[in-house]
């Protein structure tokens, strides 16, 4: 795609980003959280609040921005939203700022499934199938997820699941996945390192609000790409992510 086609593209994604966004949080929100939720450089918001505020689609008290007449249909409180719905700007901003493909899986049983999913522009990257389940231990987000559970349901998934090698690397034992799961609890963070696809890295964070574990944020970053500085970024961008989901 060229360069005049992508940059209207890209504005279109921003602007139905920024209306979902201020929709979904249920109360004033400021151009700086907007920036920094969604990963659009200010200078960029600024413009594309401007024109939402002109047209109606937002309102504008001092610094504060609400959803405006023009989008009456779409007012209700944020519960009113599904969990899909809420997470897919999160999941695109993700996107943008790391330009790797992101998800947010939700459990099914003992596997995850990707409820969202962003693929990177990248000619080198991994694309996540929607609908398709995954076994827990395959994936980050799937990881992820089982640390969040009560020690009791690790205990049982450890001892009712066979667990498959997707690679050499796949961490299959019981005993090698309880130091997973102690490493995952200690940091917030977890790991697949190229073992349900070779070549491919995964970073994922659980989302838990009041003991109740959403799903989780993900993302997949080829070998290739994949660098200790890779890795700090996505995953400070994973922790910033769950809490604006939480929030």
């Amino acid at each position: 795609m060229s360069d005049a086609a992508s940059t209207p593209v890209k504005s279109a994604l921003r602007t139905l980003d920024i209306i979902e966004y201020v929709v979904a949080r249920d109360g004033p929100v400021v151009a700086q959280e907007i920036a920094a939720a969604l990963g659009i450089p200010v200078s960029s918001l600024s413009y594309l609040l401007t024109t939402l505020v002109d047209r109606g689609y937002l309102a504008r008290d001092g610094r504060r921005y609400t959803p405006g007449p023009g989008l009456e249909r779409l007012k209700t409180r944020a519960h009113g939203f599904s969990l899909e719905e809420r997470a897919a700007p999160l999941v695109r901003a993700l996107r943008v700022q790391l330009n790797e493909t992101a998800s947010f899986f939700v459990r099914r049983d003992w596997e995850v499934e990707a409820l969202v999913t962003e693929t990177s522009d990248h000619a080198l990257r991994y694309a996540v199938q929607m609908g398709t389940r995954t076994p827990m231990h395959g994936f980050a987000a799937g990881k992820a997820i089982l640390a969040a559970l009560p020690d009791a349901e690790i205990d049982t998934y450890l001892r009712d699941t066979d667990r498959a090698a997707f690679t050499p690397t796949t961490i299959t034992a019981a005993e090698d996945l309880r130091r997973e799961i102690a490493t995952i609890r200690r940091t917030g963070i977890a790991r697949t390192r190229e073992e349900h696809t070779p070549g491919i890295q995964g970073i994922g964070r659980a989302v838990v609000i009041e003991g109740e574990t959403l799903g989780a944020f993900s993302v997949a970053i080829p070998t290739a790409r994949f660098d200790a500085g890779v890795e700090r970024r996505a995953s400070e961008l994973l922790t910033k992510t769950c809490g604006l989901l939480v929030g």
